[in-house]
C-alpha cells in the first residue's frame, strides 16, 4: 500500500458516493466510520471539498480496500479520451477550456463514459451509413433482407468497428502491461502458461495438426503447435493462447460496446481483439511507442528489437492511438496478387474504398516484382490530399518443403504532414518528390488522363471514338 505523501488530494465525490451505495451505507454511517461528521461526507461527495491523503488511508483501513483501486487515476484516462474527442471538427466552434473537461472526467465520470459511448456509436453509424451510401450501391440495393448493409459482411462490421475505435483498446493495452515483468520472450510466454494455467506446450509436424497452427488439448493440458512456424510466428500463437485464457473479460467488455448484425461479425471481432491483446503483450504499448519515436517508426529495425515479423509490427504501428499519448497515425492494406484487399486498418483518414480494390499505380501492386525490398511514394488523391505509403512484401505459410506460401503486400501510410518523423523521408533532406496522382478507385476517379483505368466514372457519359480515339481506355467529357 503506499503512504500518504505518494498520494495526493484527489476530489473523488462520485466514487465516494458509489462507494458508500454499494456498501449500503448512509452518510451518516459513513460519517461514523470515518469519525467525521455527516455534513463533511456530503462536501466530499459534492466534491466541495477533496479527499486528502490522511483520508483516503482511513477510508482503504476502515473498509479493507485497495488505496489504488480507490484512488483510480483521477479521471485522467476519461481526460485524455474525451480531449481526443473533442477535436474532432463537428466540436471545432465550441470553445470547451481542458481545466472543464478535466472537473469532468473526475466529478462525473458516468457522464464522461456515457458521451464517450455517444460518440463512439455515432462514429460507427456514421461507417456504416457511408458503406451504405457507397458509389454503386443505392441506399435501397445496399440494404441487406434484414434492413443492414452488412449482414452478409461479417469483414465490414469488423472493420467498421476497429475504425470507429482507431484501432486502439487501451484497455487491452493496460492489461498486458500489469502483467508483464520485462520483455517477453517465448520462455516467458511457455511459463506462464505452465505456471498459470498448468499447460504444456509441445510441438508437433504439420501432419498431426491436420491444417491446425495452435490447438488448446484441455484433457492432456498441453497447448499443440505446428513445429513449422517461425519464431515471430510461434510467439504471437503462445502470445494470443494467453490472451484467450487471462483477457476474456477485457475482449468481453470491448466487444458489448460493439454492435454486430452477425454472428460471424461478433466471432471475427473477438479474433481480432484476442490478436490485439498478443500484439500488445509482445509488443507493450509504452516501450513499442517509445521505440517507435527514437527509430523514427523503422519498420525492419522495430521488428528486429521486438522479435517480431514485418507484418505484425507494420500492424502493431497502426494502433499507437492511445489517447493523450497518441503517435503519427497510420493506415495499413494487404492485398494479393490479384489485387483482393485481405487486411484493412484506417487510423491516419485514408478515404478506402468501401467495395472493389486500390488504385492500380499505388506501389503496394507493384512491390511483388522486388520482393522483401521496402518500396516509397507520395501519393495524392483528387481532392489534393498528399500521403506517405511503404510497401513491401511479405509471406506466410511454408516453414517446411512442399508447404503452401501465400505472397502478399503491405503498404502503411500516413497523412504527408507527418511524414518527416518517419526515417524514409530523412534521407531527401526535406525535398519531397513529386506524388503520383492516385485514385481511390476507378468508379469514383474522375482524372481524364489515367492509363491505368479499368472502369468508367460515376455519372460520366462514355465518349465516342469514331474519329478521335484517346489513348486512354475510357474517354470521357471532363465538364
Amino acid at each position: 500500500m503506499a503512504t500518504s505523501s505518494a498520494v495526493r488530494s484527489v476530489f473523488m465525490g462520485p466514487r465516494l458516493r458509489r462507494l458508500r451505495r454499494d456498501l449500503g451505507l448512509t452518510q451518516a454511517d459513513m460519517a461514523a466510520d470515518l469519525d467525521i461528521s455527516a455534513p463533511y461526507v456530503a462536501l466530499l461527495e459534492r466534491n466541495q471539498r477533496p479527499v486528502t491523503a490522511d483520508m483516503l488511508l482511513r477510508l482503504a483501513r476502515t473498509y479493507k480496500i485497495d488505496l489504488a483501486d480507490l484512488a483510480g487515476d483521477g479521471g485522467a484516462d476519461h481526460t485524455a479520451r474525451m480531449q481526443a474527442v473533442l477535436k474532432e471538427p463537428m466540436f471545432a466552434d465550441i470553445d470547451i477550456p481542458p481545466l472543464e473537461i478535466t472537473d469532468i472526467a473526475i466529478g462525473y465520470p458516468g457522464l464522461a463514459e456515457a458521451f464517450l459511448r455517444l460518440y463512439t456509436a455515432y462514429r460507427e453509424e456514421q461507417l456504416a451509413l457511408a458503406d451504405r451510401t457507397a458509389p454503386g450501391l443505392t441506399p435501397s440495393a445496399g440494404k441487406s433482407r434484414k434492413g443492414s448493409a452488412d449482414v452478409s459482411d461479417p469483414v465490414a462490421e469488423v472493420r467498421r468497428f476497429l475504425a470507429a475505435r482507431k484501432n486502439n483498446f487501451a484497455d487491452l493495452d493496460d492489461a498486458a502491461e500489469r502483467i508483464l515483468q520485462g520483455p517477453a520472450d517465448t520462455n516467458w510466454f511457455i511459463e506462464r502458461l505452465r505456471e498459470r494455467h498448468k499447460l504444456r506446450v509441445r510441438h508437433l509436424p504439420p501432419d498431426v495438426m491436420l491444417g491446425s497452427v495452435r490447438r488448446l488439448d484441455l484433457h492432456r493440458k498441453e497447448v499443440l503447435f505446428d513445429d513449422s512456424l517461425d519464431t515471430a510466428s510461434f510467439n504471437f500463437q503462445l502470445a494470443q493462447q494467453l490472451a484467450y485464457l487471462e483477457f476474456e473479460d477485457e475482449i468481453t467488455a470491448a466487444l458489448k460496446a460493439g454492435h454486430f448484425s452477425s454472428k460471424s461479425g461478433k466471432l471475427l471481432a473477438h479474433r481480432s481483439l484476442a490478436s490485439y491483446a498478443a500484439a500488445a503483450l509482445i509488443m507493450p504499448y509504452s516501450a513499442f511507442a517509445k521505440a517507435a519515436e527514437t527509430r523514427s517508426y523503422d519498420l525492419e529495425a522495430l521488428a528486429r528489437q521486438f522479435g517480431t515479423s514485418f507484418e505484425q509490427t507494420a500492424h502493431r504501428i497502426t494502433t499507437l492511438q492511445r489517447p493523450g499519448s497518441e503517435k503519427v497515425p497510420f493506415f495499413l492494406i494487404r492485398v494479393d496478387p490479384a489485387g483482393n484487399i485481405s487486411k484493412l486498418l484506417d487510423g491516419a483518414g485514408f478515404p478506402f474504398a468501401k467495395h472493389g480494390g486500390a488504385c492500380p499505380l499505388w506501389s503496394v501492386h507493384g512491390v511483388f516484382k522486388t520482393p522483401r525490398q521496402i518500396v516509397t511514394q507520395w501519393l495524392e488523391l483528387p481532392d489534393g490530399q498528399q500521403f506517405f505509403s511503404i510497401a513491401r512484401t511479405v509471406t506466410a505459410g511454408g516453414g517446411s518443403y512442399g508447404a503452401a506460401r501465400v505472397e502478399r503486400a503491405i503498404a502503411i501510410g500516413c497523412a504527408a504532414e507527418h511524414a518527416g518523423k518517419l526515417i524514409y523521408t530523412q534521407d531527401d533532406a526535406g525535398r519531397r518528390e513529386k506524388p503520383t496522382p492516385i485514385g481511390v478507385a476507378c468508379r469514383v476517379c474522375h482524372r481524364p488522363t489515367c492509363a491505368a483505368r479499368s472502369e468508367l466514372p460515376i455519372g460520366r457519359e462514355l465518349l465516342p471514338d469514331d474519329y478521335r480515339r484517346l489513348s486512354v481506355p475510357f474517354g470521357f467529357s471532363s465538364d
